[in-house]
């Protein structure tokens, strides 16, 4: 019996120091500075990572525009006054890059991407709402007279957008999230220029 007891504590004891020895491992390599440094990707790896991206869409605004239509004849009119709710996105399209974009300076890399545009411009139609139509009494209802209110909507909302430092916003957002996706392959420092 106590023979078993001994094997038992014996085994009981190897196991745990097997067990500490591998948690110290790992957290002593953690915290050490070891051999292992992180790997620097060329520039081929690069563009393979950066271009599975696509579209890089940074930024997303909300707009609300008031668009009025009116059709005045001699008969009578339409008029029609719609509520629109707009979303303008914004970024860079990374498909595009080239080997000639990166330059690789040791652990130092500079990325040339295509300036920020308006990648998407449309009606949220959940919220876009017609508060008013009339249709005097010798006219017919026209229904093109709404998709006309929506075009210029989306027109007025694009215009509204460029104006609004929406491509500023992405060019700054599309800087910080090109330069987080490149450390992580290693790089210590990150230039974004765009072109």
């Amino acid at each position: 019996m106590k023979e078993r007891l001994a094997i038992l504590a014996a085994g009981g004891g190897l196991i745990l120091l097997l067990i500490l020895g591998v948690i110290g491992g790992v957290f002593l390599g953690r915290f050490l500075p070891g051999s292992e440094r992180p790997r620097i990707a060329d520039s081929a790896t690069v563009i393979t990572q950066i271009r599975s991206v696509a579209e890089l869409v940074t930024v997303r605004y909300v707009f609300e525009k008031v668009v009025r239509m009116d059709d005045i004849k001699w008969y009578g009119q339409n008029r029609l006054l719609m509520i629109a709710h707009g979303v303008a996105k914004a970024g860079v399209d990374l498909q595009h890059l080239k080997p000639e974009d990166i330059e690789i300076h040791g652990g130092k890399l500079v990325l040339s991407v295509p300036k920020p545009q308006l990648l998407d411009v449309y009606l949220d139609e959940n919220k876009t709402e017609v508060v008013e139509r009339s249709t005097g009494m010798l006219r017919e209802f026209d229904q093109q007279m709404e998709q006309d209110a929506r075009r210029q909507a989306v027109e007025e909302i694009r215009k509204a957008a460029r104006a609004s430092g929406l491509l500023q916003d992405a060019a700054d957002r599309t800087r910080i999230q090109l330069e987080a996706l490149t450390r992580t392959a290693g790089f210590t420092e990150v230039e974004i220029r765009f072109r």
